[in-house]
């Protein structure tokens, strides 16, 4: 997500998000955005968490996380301190002898594995060649699976030998293959092929390695030879968007050639009497020298034999060179490998760890240049022996992946050490699964796996192979005929990754999903799952004994699963409920009907066909007689949708019970309050005593409610249930209960629908009493009715509105929401016998308004069955399902109503920055909203007021919307095409999609036509096998006529445009970036060279220019829990100012990652982002360089190189380098985020904003004044238009740009930006600020400059040459005023403080120790003394 919060835990409202945002600027809205004092960590875990370890202490930290939201972490009762330390048990190092080496030092950890060390061995450059051998400890062979820390008398400075032992057959394959690997190290066409999870970088082709060495680099001094002008198409306002530059030439890709051919030979294997002389196998290979040589490879080693290519003879040549090692054998024989091969391995050293190490899940790249095809003898092995998932290392022939994924849910999770081992375990046999069912996938699309029923046709074919199944997203057996059919059957399985997905997180002890992985390949979606014990022996009737296997008509259910299910049903808000079966008997379920439970031959209780776990979306859902929400009616839902199967995103349901919860809170506060008030009013009338006023909490005075607040702002990633710490969060952030009530009760319509609530007389207050007791300046006091208080709030939640949240300080209804809280939890904890009939009553008033399903407690969970066709319910549940019917209702009108706005809302503040297609799917779905809203999004943004500055937003949402809908026509194409004709196809639709060339006519090569007729009897075995040339005659007005039509049927959006060039005209998109957005969708690979769209006399595409089609994969993201919580509890402390013990806990959070995923992990990336900001800020300038470098490398290769995220990660480089006197670097790394961003969304979008500043601020620190003006210029442009002219960011810009003119001695102009800068300054803060201060004396010294050049122009008038001239003062800006600049517009403010303000800050931090210890909480520390430092101290990061 690339999003200004990116590094604020997600549970954050935004309330606190740019804690400041620019140098003491308050941020564009009305309001001004502090932390407010109640709640000193701006997440809103309650005050006492936050400062639990204030002071620094560390030692809190593991129980702090399981506070911090931490309550999923199972057996966190028994969790002590103890626990973070194993993990940093402290290394030693051992003496390592290998033969013919120099012994060297090795650092390694107790809990490393002998294996480590061999892998070690096996990277060093001195070792790299050896693969068979063993370590041994005096004399004594150390076993591979042993940790370091059992093997006795092994310590510092222990002696490791290195033995070399006799090959086996498979060992000699190793070695071969490992020496393979090594002459391919730097070879980037694995990458390009997306294989063995290799994936591109180019970092270091912009900083040619010159990241950290600093001290040596160039200094402000050599600034003349930086060339700094960057390639035309940089410049702002070009309109050339190349593709070449996407992959620079990597200089070190140039093959280094050791060998011309290395194969097995074709005498293998050895016949026996061979055998018994010890051949394993045979080589053969032709050197540099071209020198043709056959190898055996023997239990001894490798030596050259006498065989020829026609003739056998195995016997030693003479010499044979026998040696251990291939490496060896081959530098005795060829000078040209030695030299070239250690050259190679000494660059293959040098290159960073990052840029070679694998990522956990295959990334692909949309575009490769043309790679020469090589002779590879593993890669033909690895094709044609079809090692049916038999990988190397593992003994025994295929993996059960059932067994592997299950086995290791089940491993123990009791404390830290062995929570990390279960969840490394979980998420690497995720991630092989996930590799090994997309080379299933694509080997059952291509035709190379035997179906299990191979006589019925082709769609409805099942497989299996390497022990996972495989289906087509296709309705066989009219299963889904009355959800949508095929439609349906494409939803479904992705729908079931979800339902997966949901109860993995959840992870519930005795209950097991499938491993599932969805691939979508050439047009079909493949399902691959891995296959419960026993289940293919049986009929599914018989093991089905948890739910239904037709739909809900015969349903059957189990105590056991019942159970399981009951553990599940809180957090995902599933209902217990009962349905009727075939016999009309009441059964009882918990999840969907589909839901099917199946007990395997290992015992273990599996659920699958998880499609319903979520409940339906009725937005998308007409139901006869039933009628939706107004809000929903007016956005013209119910909408007819292609299948029945849409349901509700898991994160929509999540914040739909978060909002739901805060209205709870309010409401049963509110009745407090007003009993409270009543109670007091009688005292007061009894006693004649006017003391009792200070208990009355006074409703504060109503304000009109801001109108950017319009959208309620309940956070995304909400607590795992309606737990009632929520409250916290929300007081401070939404607004004042009685307020928001009060402005809610006189605002809602159609107020007669919601039925009296109740009608006893303990709630039926009247007005006045409330009035005089609490006097308010505009006398908004709810509607309170003789039907008690609640009416018009319960009419407001039924038409699924949401109030506008104020922005006020929450106090005065604080007493009144703790006193609820206080009421629901007691109630929830007894039953509800020990407490006074009225609160019980405030209670059950408030739960029957939210639609809770018990009437003591707060507790919103949905009936996943209801509208499901066939489902029938019992009679004595009719109520229950009236209100579970108006819950979805409310539901479906919540995401309308209040998630879209706030969406859109967060991309106006600029909280949320989507760059492309994937940035924008994911704002979307944060907040719940499912793709198939995208165009009521785009309609909502449209008729917004301030749409010209969404303008970027609403530009990637359309071409979001065309490249799906072309990418939906292009999966029904593509399964008319066979194989041979696929890359001519492809090119085809292409350019009718994107080519400007009118008549686009298919290329069918006429050979190809002849052969089609003779084979077409052999043919319709493959998926797609039809003979079938219809996709030829595709055009590009009716692809564009469909494109529109879809867009209409599926996202009821109306596009105007008839081609692409219309598009491009119409709407400003690029071409550029369409064609990555859809390649990366429909997994197309192109030749990356420059292509012609706009010609219209050739089509843009030719068959050539197609080199792949790439497999698009979805599957489980296993978490690290607890990483995730210490990296949350980091962030809290940052945002508190606790710069160190932020930091700190940062740093334990990576260990914990790394521990969990490897070293390559998106959110280690994260992680180290953060971590490098923390540096810098800290002083720690070349630590902030190596983290955000590894950042960078993490991004390019687990992301993509042109990913937005690698786009920011860029900038944040160039940052540090600049710091570090890196400027060239600095400037390559800029233009490079520059050229990307212009790619993927094109000039206009506020980032670039940014980055044209960060551009213009470097190359006027470099004194190139008219450069950097270009840039600077733009940037003003862009944030006038995207921040509003009067905004503090434009009063920024003006200052900038009029530094630089001031440099270039341009006073004029100089004085008129910094006018303009000085008039916003002054509107906005007022003339007292040290801002608008700073302008004006700015302004001072510009005039002076003006009028002495004035001065020295007018004397060179007058005297001409001989005339007296006064020295002006031209300055060329200093590196620190540049950087410091740089550090604002970043948004990093460094706060001078004084050695007496430092005295003070130590003080009071002893004192806040002093204050915890004796158990005060921080509530009653901040109403002693609201202390400004703090404050100021919290300012210092403004994480990004």
């Amino acid at each position: 997500m690339v999003s200004k919060t990116d590094d604020i835990p997600v549970s954050v409202p935004n309330c606190n998000v740019n804690t400041v945002d620019l140098a003491g600027e308050t941020p564009d809205r009305k309001e001004t955005t502090k932390a407010p004092h109640k709640d000193p960590c701006a997440c809103g875990h309650s005050a006492d968490t936050a400062v639990m370890n204030g002071g620094g202490a560390h030692d809190h930290s593991e129980e702090e996380s399981k506070q911090n939201g931490g309550g999923d972490t199972d057996g966190g009762e028994d969790s002590n301190e103890q626990e973070v330390i194993v993990i940093q048990d402290t290394g030693f190092t051992v003496k390592i002898q290998a033969p013919g080496a120099e012994p060297f030092d090795l650092q390694v950890s107790p809990q490393e594995m002998v294996q480590e060390i061999h892998q070690v061995l096996m990277d060093r450059e001195d070792t790299c060649h050896r693969t068979c051998f063993s370590l041994q400890l005096d004399g004594n062979v150390l076993d591979n699976f042993a940790e370091l820390k059992s093997i006795e008398g092994l310590q510092e400075g222990s002696l490791l030998k290195v033995v070399e032992e006799p090959y086996t057959v498979r060992e000699a394959r190793i070695h071969v293959r490992h020496i393979r690997d090594l002459l391919k190290s730097l070879d980037p066409s694995d990458a390009y092929n997306g294989v063995d999870c290799n994936s591109l970088s180019f970092l270091s082709v912009f900083t040619d390695g010159d990241l950290g060495d600093s001290g040596k680099r160039k200094k402000g001094s050599d600034l003349e030879q930086i060339d700094c002008t960057p390639p035309e198409h940089i410049l702002p306002g070009s309109k050339e968007r190349p593709l070449l530059p996407l992959q620079p030439q990597n200089k070190d890709w140039k093959p280094m050639q050791c060998l011309k051919v290395l194969t097995m030979s074709g005498w293998n294997p050895p016949p026996g009497n061979r055998k018994m002389h010890g051949d394993l196998m045979y080589l053969y290979m032709v050197t540099v020298e071209e020198r043709h040589i056959s190898i055996t490879a023997s239990t001894r080693g490798f030596y050259l034999n006498q065989s020829t290519t026609y003739t056998f003879n195995p016997k030693p040549a003479n010499p044979s060179f026998l040696s251990h090692s291939l490496v060896e054998l081959l530098s005795q024989i060829s000078p040209a490998f030695k030299k070239n091969f250690t050259a190679l391995q000494k660059k293959r050293v040098q290159r960073h760890p990052f840029e070679r190490i694998a990522t956990p899940f295959q990334v692909y790249s949309w575009t490769a240049p043309q790679v020469d095809h090589t002779m590879d003898c593993v890669r033909a092995e690895d094709a044609y022996t079809s090692r049916l998932g038999y990988e190397e290392h593992i003994p025994g022939q295929t993996r059960d992946w059932n067994e592997e994924l299950q086995t290791t849910r089940e491993l123990a999770r009791k404390n830290l050490p062995e929570r990390l081992l279960r969840e490394r375990a979980i998420f690497k046999v995720h991630s092989d699964f996930a590799a090994a069912a997309t080379r299933g996938s694509v080997a059952v699309i291509d035709g190379n796996v035997m179906a299990i029923n191979p006589g019925e046709e082709t769609r409805m074919q099942m497989f299996i192979w390497n022990n996972i199944f495989f289906s087509l997203g296709f309705d066989v057996r009219d299963h889904y005929r009355e959800l949508g059919g095929d439609a349906a059957a494409h939803a479904a399985p992705t729908n079931d990754l979800n339902g997966v997905r949901a109860y993995g997180a959840v992870d519930v002890e005795g209950l097991y999903t499938l491993g599932t992985v969805v691939v979508d390949y050439r047009g079909y979606r493949v399902t691959a799952q891995s296959i419960i014990p026993g289940i293919l022996e049986r009929e599914q009737e018989q093991s089905v004994i948890y739910g239904s296997i037709d739909f809900g008509k015969t349903v059957v259910s189990h105590g056991k699963y019942l159970e399981l299910l009951e553990k599940t049903s809180r957090p995902l808000k599933v209902q217990r409920h009962d349905v009727l079966n075939e016999k009309d008997e009441s059964v009882e379920l918990c999840s969907s009907v589909e839901c099917k439970g199946i007990i395997g031959n290992d015992g273990r209780h599996y659920i699958l066909d998880l499609l319903r776990t979520f409940p339906p979306d009725l937005n998308f859902l007409p139901v006869e007689g039933e009628e939706l929400s107004p809000e929903s009616v007016r956005q013209g839902f119910p909408r007819q949708h292609r299948h029945r199967l849409a349901c509700l995103r898991q994160e929509l349901i999540e914040a739909f019970v978060e909002h739901r919860y805060l209205l709870f809170m309010k409401m049963a506060a509110l009745q407090l309050m007003q009993q409270k008030a009543n109670k007091e009013s009688k005292m007061a009338a009894l006693t004649e005593n006017s003391s009792t006023e200070a208990d009355i909490p006074a409703l504060p005075s109503t304000e009109t409610p801001d109108a950017s607040a319009e959208s309620s702002e309940t956070s995304t990633e909400t607590l795992t249930d309606g737990k009632s710490d929520a409250v916290q969060t929300e007081t401070t952030s939404t607004s004042d209960a009685p307020r928001a009530a009060a402005t809610e009760a006189t605002t809602t319509e159609a107020a007669p629908k919601a039925e009296p609530t109740t009608d006893s007389p303990s709630a039926a207050t009247t007005t006045t009493n409330a009035s005089q007791a609490t006097p308010t300046e505009d006398n908004v006091i709810p509607m309170v009715t003789t039907n008690g208080p609640l009416l018009p709030i319960a009419t407001a939640i039924q038409n699924g509105e949401c109030e506008s949240p104020l922005e006020g300080k929450a106090e005065d209804s604080i007493l009144g929401l703790a006193q609820a809280k206080e009421l629901a939890e007691s109630l929830a904890a007894e039953d509800g016998s020990g407490i006074d009939p009225k609160s019980r009553e405030v209670v059950l008033n408030a739960c029957k308004a939210v639609g809770s399903i018990s009437n003591t407690s707060f507790d919103i969970r949905f009936n996943p069955d209801i509208f499901s066709p066939g489902v029938r319910f019992p009679e004595d549940s009719a109520d229950d399902i009236q209100k579970q019917k108006q819950l979805l209702k409310d539901a479906a009108a919540f995401l309308m109503s209040c998630q879209i706005p706030s969406l859109v809302k967060d991309c106006l503040d600029h909280s949320a920055l989507p760059m492309d297609g994937a940035t924008l799917t994911e704002a979307l779905h944060q907040r719940g909203i499912n793709i198939r809203y995208l165009g009521n999004v785009l309609e909502f943004v449209d008729k917004t007021p301030a749409k010209a500055q969404l303008e970027h937003f609403y530009r990637i949402g359309i071409s979001e919307l065309i490249t799906r809908c072309a990418k939906h026509i292009f999966k029904t194409y593509l399964q008319g095409v066979e194989l041979s004709a696929l890359s001519a196809a492809v090119s085809h639709f292409l350019n009718c999609f994107l080519s400007s060339f009118p008549d686009a006519v298919a290329h069918l090569p006429a050979d190809e036509l002849v052969s089609r007729r003779k084979n077409r009897k052999r043919r319709n075995r493959v998926p797609g096998g039809g003979d079938n040339t219809a996709w030829a005659s595709l055009t590009p007005s009716e692809l564009w006529k469909n494109i529109v039509s879809e867009a209409q049927s599926y996202y009821h959006f109306t596009l105007y445009c008839e081609n692409a060039d219309q598009v491009v005209e119409k709407y400003g998109l690029q071409k550029i970036t369409l064609l990555r957005e859809i390649s990366i969708k429909a997994g197309i690979q192109i030749l990356i060279k420059e292509y012609n769209f706009d010609s219209r006399h050739k089509p843009a595409f030719t068959e050539e220019d197609i080199l792949n089609i790439f497999p698009v994969v979805k599957h489980v993201n296993p978490k690290a829990s607890d990483a995730f919580h210490f990296f949350q509890s980091g962030q809290a402390k940052v945002q508190q100012g606790y710069l160190k013990e932020g930091c700190e806990l940062i740093n334990e959070a990576l260990n914990l990652f790394n521990n969990v995923y490897g070293a390559m992990h998106v959110e280690i990336c994260a992680c180290l982002r953060l971590l490098s900001r923390l540096n810098y800020i800290m002083g720690d300038h070349h630590e902030a360089l190596s983290n955000q470098q590894k950042a960078v490398l993490m991004s390019e290769r687990v992301l993509g190189i042109e990913h937005p995220n690698t786009i920011q990660e860029y900038m944040h480089l160039a940052l540090y380098c600049f710091a570090n006197g890196q400027l060239s670097t600095a400037l390559k790394l800029l233009y490079r985020a520059r050229y990307l961003m212009l790619m993927v969304c094109g000039e206009d979008h506020p980032e670039m904003a940014l980055l044209d500043s960060n551009i213009g601020l470097v190359l006027h620190g470099v004194m190139e004044y008219d450069l950097s003006l270009r840039f600077l210029e733009n940037a003003l442009a862009l944030n006038s238009k995207y921040h509003l002219p009067r905004s503090l960011k434009v009063a920024l810009s003006h200052h900038l740009v009029a530094r630089v003119y001031e440099s270039k001695a341009d006073f004029r102009s100089a004085l008129q930006h910094e006018k303009e800068g000085y008039t916003i300054y002054k509107n906005q803060v007022g003339e007292a600020h040290e801002k608008t201060k700073e302008s004006s004396e700015y302004l001072k010294y510009l005039t002076q400059q003006a009028v002495a050049l004035q001065r020295t122009m007018n004397e060179i008038y007058k005297n001409g040459s001989n005339a007296s001239i006064m020295p002006l003062k031209f300055t060329a800006p200093s590196m620190a005023s540049v950087l410091e600049q740089l550090n604002i517009i970043n948004g990093i403010i460094f706060i001078p403080l004084s050695q007496k303000d430092l005295e003070n800050l130590k003080a009071e931090v002893q004192r806040r120790q002093l204050l915890q210890e004796s158990g005060k909480s921080m509530e009653e520390l901040t109403v002693d003394s609201p202390l400004e430092l703090e404050d100021k101290i919290s300012m210092d990061v403004n994480v990004d």
